[in-house]
This record gives C-alpha cells, sequence and structure tokens, in this order.
C-alpha cells in the first residue's frame, strides 16, 4: 500500500517528467481512494506534505493545483532519449544476469559517484 511519501514522490516525478504541468487540478482525495483504495488519511497527509512543499495548493471548493515549479520542468524530447538509453542499459544488465537489487545498487553506487564528482 502507497505511503504518504510514495504519493508525494509519484506527483514531483510526474511534475519534473512533464506529465503534470502548472495549473493542473490532482485528483480528488476521495478519488484517489477510490482509484487507489488507499486511506483517506494518508491521501489528506499527502496533499498536505505537497502543499507545505509548495508543490501544490489546495482551493477550498475546487481542488489541490499544481504550482510552478522553481526547477524547469525536462522536454519531452530529452526524457524520451534518456528513458530509451536507461531501457538499453536495464535490458543489458538484466540479460548479464543482475537482478533487480544488483542493478538497483549499481545504478545507486553509479549516480553516488557521478554526483560527488559534480561537487567537487
Amino acid at each position: 500500500m502507497a505511503g504518504p511519501l510514495q504519493l508525494v514522490q509519484q506527483v514531483r516525478q510526474a511534475v519534473l517528467l512533464g506529465f503534470l504541468r502548472p495549473g493542473d487540478r490532482l485528483p480528488l482525495i476521495r478519488e484517489v481512494v477510490e482509484d487507489l483504495a488507499i486511506n483517506p488519511n494518508t491521501v489528506a497527509k499527502a496533499y498536505r506534505q505537497m502543499e507545505q512543499e509548495n508543490l501544490a495548493t489546495g482551493r477550498p471548493g475546487q481542488g489541490t493545483f499544481v504550482n510552478e515549479q522553481q526547477s524547469a520542468v525536462m522536454p519531452a524530447s530529452t526524457y524520451t532519449s534518456l528513458r530509451r538509453g536507461l531501457t538499453t542499459w536495464l535490458r543489458r544488465a538484466y540479460a548479464a544476469g543482475l537482478d533487480e537489487q544488483a542493478v538497483n545498487a549499481l545504478f545507486t553506487s553509479v549516480h553516488q559517484q557521478t554526483r560527488n564528482e559534480e561537487v567537487a
């Protein structure tokens, strides 16, 4: 079952990837509860967290809407290209015999190393 942090992360990713745009209305809490069979308190907590993080704004009687983000949304062409490259890499990793845990460990390791190189 999804927790509030998972719901917030999913919305954050959807905004970053351009699936949700500023001004888009998020589903009503009851719609999320019905569609995903999640506790209403969990959904309400996630929506409150999105408002605290300035990811979305609730408008009484209207719903919750995605805010303009400070960081640029990735262009669709860039997303498509990166996704294609990552899909190729994942297929090669699984073909080489890595399981999901090994793939995640390798990705995390390379990701951390790359971030550390950018900071230095």
